[in-house]
């Protein structure tokens, strides 16, 4: 199984490689009389009925505003189809989700996580997307990962790559050498160290990351201890160093380094005011490729990327940006996947889109759009190719585990950083927790 989960981050990255260089050197696209690249007709016919379509995802202020475009286009060409559209950042996103779900009442086409993508199809929440959408132009091993028990419940939207974004004109401003890539642990947390020296007092360099899960995850995992929930749903925080890790961001806290946890706790990822980055109070923190474009449309030309840094191992990883899928409970199904079908397939949305989902998937999209790439959608493209070479497996997340992962991983590390229990009984709680999903 790790083998397949790695062979799916270097298949997606060698065709990515392959079409970015081939693409700058051509001009041909196959067009319509109007210009856009026609996805072809899906297999199975929708109907012309009028229909009006719920569509729910996460993101930031661009995603939402590039989506809502695309949503006008597709009506545009599709008159008797209107949408519904519900839309928010990331944090409640689960929670509402997994509500409406339980009582049937989820929107018809849904933003997927792939950590969450097992529970819903294992629970029949999701309708099967084996036909209907055309997937011959992305690589199989990135839509088998959309795939549950053999069948395919997601589509997926974006390649994306875990990594540290930083502010370059902050950096600049101190004065100090900017991070590279392969760079190490110690060395992140000196250049924390060495930015605070210099910085003002009310500010602050990285971000607390002892409830964040990723992080701690890619900290594990470049100490080689493997995944903290194993991909068959086995309890493995290691507790060295899970108590290294925790206690090395207690010094950076008393430091100063990063924000206090009343400060840290406010944090809300891609919020164009509450995001800690976007609102100056840290100027570097864990990201994935794919939310660049929200830093961007906040404030363009200040933002850069690097690799996660290394111990033992490297501490990056490769995976689906996100997904489509559609509720088992939708009665549109033919509808919401002749949308999809074109959100993926077609110029038209591609134009719109760009990388505010990552980098295309669809392979005749991404050299169709290559030439029109800002230099931000590169820096995506460059992070993805960073990490590629020494990327860990992919693990989706084990079913059954995502609120462990989500919510308890967090409340228990918000305990250590307001104080409230010490390292060890935050371990101690953490296996405790854990049995009640095992």
């Amino acid at each position: 199984m790790k083998m397949q989960m790695r062979q799916w981050g270097m298949l997606s990255m060698t065709a990515l490689i392959a079409l970015s260089l081939s693409a700058c050197g051509s001009g041909n696209k196959a067009s319509t009389a109007g210009g856009s690249t026609a996805a072809t007709t899906a297999p199975n016919a929708a109907s012309t009925q009028p229909v009006k379509l719920r569509i729910v995802w996460w993101g930031s202020q661009a995603r939402h505003d590039a989506t809502l475009k695309a949503l006008d286009a597709y009506t545009k060409k599709h008159p008797n189809v209107t949408f519904e559209p519900e839309f928010s950042g990331f944090d409640g996103y689960a929670d509402k989700l997994a509500t409406q779900a339980a009582a049937k009442n989820a929107p018809d086409i849904i933003q997927m996580d792939p950590a969450w993508l097992s529970e819903y199809a294992g629970r029949n929440q999701l309708a099967d997307l084996s036909k209907g959408i055309h997937t011959e132009d992305i690589d199989k091993s990135l839509v088998d990962s959309g795939k549950y028990k053999d069948k395919l419940y997601a589509i997926p939207l974006g390649n994306n790559a875990t990594g540290m974004i930083y502010n370059k004109n902050a950096v600049d401003k101190l004065g100090i050498t900017p991070p590279k890539n392969n760079w190490t642990w110690d060395e992140y947390f000196q250049f924390g160290k060495d930015a605070k020296a210099k910085l003002e007092k009310d500010k602050y360099v990285l971000m607390d990351a002892t409830s964040d899960y990723t992080v701690y995850t890619a900290y594990q995992l470049s100490q080689g201890k493997g995944y903290p929930i194993t991909e068959d749903g086995k309890f493995n925080i290691d507790k060295d160093t899970y108590l290294t890790f925790v206690k090395k961001y207690a010094e950076l806290r008393t430091a100063g380094v990063i924000p206090p946890a009343e400060i840290a706790t406010t944090d809300k990822e891609s919020d164009a005011k509450l995001d800690l980055m976007n609102n100056d109070n840290v100027f570097m923190k864990r990201t994935f490729a794919a939310l660049l474009p929200g830093y961007e449309a906040v404030k363009p030309n200040v933002y850069s990327l690097v690799n996660q840094p290394k111990g033992v191992q490297s501490s990056g990883w490769l995976k689906p940006s996100m997904f489509w899928s559609v509720s088992a409970d939708s009665k549109y199904a033919e509808e919401s996947k002749k949308f999809i079908d074109w959100f993926v397939n077609d110029s038209e949305a591609a134009d719109i889109l760009t990388t505010t989902r990552g980098v295309p998937v669809s392979k005749k999209m991404l050299e169709y759009l290559t030439p029109k790439l800002t230099p931000a959608d590169k820096m995506q493209i460059e992070l993805i190719k960073n990490v590629a070479p020494d990327a860990q497996p992919f693990n989706a997340g084990a079913k059954g585990w995502s609120n462990y992962t989500a919510k308890d991983f967090k409340t228990i590390g918000e305990k250590v950083m307001f104080g409230k229990v010490t390292p060890e009984a935050a371990y101690d709680e953490l296996v405790k927790k854990a049995k009640e999903y095992q």
